[in-house]
Order: structure tokens, then C-alpha cells, then sequence
């Protein structure tokens, strides 16, 4: 009395012929106890690593077969990303564009690239300037070649243009600060502009950066990258008209501007080649003997970058025609938010 019914044959029977239903994956987040919900992300994230794993064996394992049969292997996919997916945009460069082949020679930078002027850039800053702008000006002159920098003092920005173009300079930079950090930079191309106002984010000055270099004065080389638009076209031939046309390539300077969804991210590295010596395996160490008997090791080149300093990242507010006027100048771009109505559509 009390104890456990014994289940019948048939009942036993039943219970085999249904279906094992699984138990439900519980989300590690649902979990309140923290070592266990440490515990159970780590598990997760293991089973995870090691499907991954299986399938990419997997995928090897048939394309090595494909080979030895003769057969096409398998095409690799293309991830899925937001640049590879925007929407389409009628103002993307073609190579065949004949007609902005034909802007490009009669533009306000056609001068410089060429050849008939040499770049010359004056660096200014606003009228109340921060600590941190002449540290991020200093290292500006040490990127640009032939810059000068001029203290603002209490002048109209009007006036600084019209000095500018007086003493031949074909570009004007002001540094713009805000609760001493800078925010802003306007690029004023000279005589016939464009006026260019960006965004200044995430700036870290040299001494900031880990194992950083100090530049030479040599000619930098210089890397513009995902500038499709006609847009991103002319803003890039804005900033070319910065640098001089004829880089100094033993400088081993870079000096990149990398567009990505909009954002413009500035680096500035240079080339160091180091020699290394490659250590041989016992097989081709016994081949690799002088007479004496001793083993002579072998040395290879190693390229890597070593990163100088600053970095920033730039985003486009406004372009403008002519040089800065903000009462009767003319937008030929300007940025809304009323404009950003998806995150897969890109301007530059």
C-alpha cells in the first residue's frame, strides 16, 4: 500500500512510440544566477564555434574533391554587408564617364594636378581656440607638406580669404573648438573655392597612440578609397588638392582617407622593412650547410606599417560654392536630417 503502480506492458509500449519532444534552449539572458549564466554563454558559445568548424572542414573537404574530379568546386559566398546592399544611386562615377573627365580639366583644382600651381595651405583657428587645437594644428603642418599656420587673432574669416589669395595660397584650413576640443574643420579651396565644413570626431593626437612614429619631411604618398559619387568625386579631388602631386616614395609615408558609409577616417602610417631570419626545418637545414659544416641561416623582408599620428574621423555637413559666405553663398550640398531615411543609403 503506498508504493509505485508497475506500468503494464502495453503502457510501456505507448510511451516508446511517442515522440521525444526537446527540451527548449533557454536564453543565457533569462538566467539570473551569474556564474551559471557565465557558464551556459560559454557553452553556447563553444557549440557554436565548433558547428562553424565542422561546416568549414566540410566545405574544404568538398572542394578538394571537386579538384581531384575535374569539376568546378562549389562559388564561395559573398557575406551579406550595408555597403555591398545600399540603394542604388544615379550619381555613382562610371570609368567610361566622359563628361566627368571633362569637368575634371576645367574645375577649380585642374591648376595644381596639372602641374601649373604648387599647393600652398595656411592652417588658421577660430577666435576662441583650446588648448588641444595647436597640439592637433602642429601635427597637421607635420602631414601636410608646405603649410603655415596663422594666428587667428580677432579677424573676419572674409578678411583671412582675401590675405589668402593675396599671398598665393591655394588652400585655406580652419580648426573649429568647442569646450577645448576640436569639432570642426572647414577646407576652403583658393581663388574660386569650394568651401567644405565637416565634422571633427574621435581625434587622438600622437602621444596617444602606442608605439607611435615621428614622420620625416618627405612628400607624402597619398590613398583616397570609396569615393564612387560624384559627391564623394569632388570632395576627394578637394582634399588631393592638399597634398603635392609628386610623392616622395623612399619617404615611405601613407596617408589615407577612408570612406566607410560616409564617414571619412584620416591615418597616417609609414613603411618600415625589417629583416628577419627564417628558421629552417631539419630536412632543408642539412642542404643548407657550407663546407666548414656549419648551417647558415636564411633571412627574409618583413614590410609592416607603423602608425604616426593623428588620427580623426571626418563627416560632411555642407559643400559650397565659391569661398565662405554664409548670408548670399550658394549650397551645392547640404546635409538634413530629413535625409537619412535608411541606414543603406550613402552620399559620398
Amino acid at each position: 500500500m503506498g508504493g509505485k503502480r508497475k506500468k503494464s506492458d502495453s503502457e510501456a509500449v505507448a510511451e516508446e512510440e511517442q515522440p521525444q519532444v526537446k527540451k527548449r534552449q533557454v536564453l543565457p539572458s533569462l538566467i539570473k544566477n551569474k556564474e551559471k549564466r557565465s557558464a551556459v554563454h560559454a557553452k553556447l558559445k563553444r557549440e557554436k564555434k565548433l558547428e562553424k568548424r565542422k561546416k568549414t572542414k566540410a566545405r574544404d573537404a568538398a572542394e578538394k574533391t571537386a579538384l581531384e574530379l575535374g569539376e568546378e568546386p562549389l562559388p564561395k559566398k559573398v557575406p551579406r554587408t550595408i555597403e555591398n546592399t545600399r540603394e542604388l544611386d544615379e550619381t555613382i562615377c562610371k570609368p567610361d564617364d566622359e563628361e566627368l573627365f571633362a569637368g575634371n580639366d576645367c574645375d577649380e583644382f585642374s591648376k595644381i594636378f596639372k602641374g601649373e600651381l604648387t599647393p600652398k595651405i595656411l592652417i588658421t583657428t577660430c577666435r576662441f581656440n583650446s588648448t588641444k587645437g595647436p597640439a592637433f594644428i602642429s601635427e597637421l603642418l607635420s602631414v601636410i607638406p608646405n603649410a603655415h599656420y596663422y594666428k587667428r587673432g580677432t579677424y573676419d574669416l572674409k578678411k583671412i580669404v582675401e590675405y589668402a589669395k593675396n599671398e598665393d595660397f591655394t588652400s585655406l584650413i580652419v580648426v573649429h573648438t568647442n569646450r577645448r576640443e576640436p569639432d570642426a574643420l572647414f577646407i576652403i579651396g583658393l581663388p574660386d573655392g569650394p568651401t567644405a565644413h565637416f565634422k571633427l570626431s574621435k581625434l587622438v593626437l600622437r602621444k596617444d597612440i602606442k608605439n607611435h612614429g615621428n614622420p620625416t619631411t618627405h612628400k607624402p604618398e597619398l590613398v583616397l578609397t570609396h569615393f564612387t559619387t560624384r559627391l564623394g568625386h569632388r570632395i576627394g579631388r578637394l582634399i588631393q588638392s592638399l597634398f603635392p602631386y609628386d610623392p616622395n616614395f623612399r619617404g615611405r609615408r601613407v596617408v589615407t582617407f577612408h570612406n566607410q558609409r560616409d564617414f571619412i577616417f584620416f591615418r597616417h602610417h609609414r613603411y618600415i622593412f625589417e629583416s628577419k631570419e627564417s628558421k629552417l626545418s631539419d630536412s632543408k637545414s642539412k642542404k643548407t650547410k657550407d663546407d666548414k659544416g656549419d648551417k647558415i641561416s636564411g633571412e627574409r623582408v618583413v614590410a609592416r606599417l607603423q602608425e604616426c599620428g593623428p588620427r580623426f574621423t571626418l563627416k560632411l555637413k555642407s559643400l559650397q560654392h565659391g569661398t565662405f559666405d554664409t548670408k548670399g553663398g550658394e549650397y551645392e550640398w547640404v546635409h538634413k536630417a530629413e535625409m537619412d531615411t535608411s541606414r543603406r543609403r550613402f552620399f559620398l
